[in-house]
């Protein structure tokens, strides 16, 4: 008897989680073979992973060795699945600048993220880890972006977070866009602290908070 989907997804998980990545992959292409859809993988899966990472991370269970290699697997996970996942056809929604901060080298989630923010509709510039402040402004101008999103996982580099509002502000560019962050140590409070416009815990709340605030902003100009 074969495996049942439950079984096929909960490998998926554990395999991102474990940072097995060539054995992430043949696990997803088996289950998009069995008919499991993209999108199943991803909330099923991946976001669940990813949800165990971030708390091992951030409980000590899990150290910085453990979330390179699971980061390696996320990102290819999603390659895998970037071409099966339904987008929205039409205009985009809007445009998003994406990057975790200066100082971080965990992409973690990043490329997650991204594919989320595609999934409902916005153009995606994904800069990466360990991108400055004055590089991600600099993007978010020439794209006319309309969202930036940054990360940390480390407290360590929590405040990188708080020294881009703070060049936003130098620059008289904070009112032009919206300041979305996350992380595993971030938190709603940090982010109401340091003035923020939304904080996610995780990358479909992410996305879905996002459409939701293009949304609004599109029909109040209307």
């Amino acid at each position: 008897m074969g495996e049942t989907r439950e079984e096929l997804l909960e490998k998926i998980q554990k395999a991102i989680q474990n940072g097995k990545a060539k054995i992430a992959k043949n696990l997803i292409e088996q289950a998009l073979e069995d008919g499991i859809d993209a999108d199943t993988i991803v909330n099923e899966s991946l976001l669940k992973a990813m949800d165990v990472i971030a708390e091992s991370f951030s409980s000590d269970i899990a150290f910085v060795p453990d979330v390179i290699l699971a980061s390696r697997a996320m990102n290819v996970a999603t390659v895998v699945l970037e071409d099966y996942t339904e987008k929205p056809a039409g205009e985009p929604l809007g445009t998003v600048v994406a990057a975790t901060v200066r100082g971080d080298l965990h992409d973690i989630g990043l490329n997650l993220v991204s594919m989320m923010f595609r999934n409902v509709g916005f153009v995606v510039y994904n800069m990466g880890c360990d991108v400055p402040a004055d590089a991600i402004i600099k993007k978010a101008e020439e794209v006319q972006a309309d969202i930036i999103c940054v990360s940390a996982m480390l407290t360590t580099t929590m405040p990188q977070i708080q020294g881009l509002i703070k060049l936003l502000e130098n620059k008289k560019l904070r009112d032009k866009y919206c300041v979305m962050i996350g992380g595993a140590p971030v938190t709603a409070r940090y982010a109401s602290r340091i003035g923020a416009d939304v904080y996610t815990a995780d990358a479909a709340s992410a996305a879905k908070e996002a459409r939701k605030i293009i949304t609004e902003k599109k029909r109040k100009s209307e």
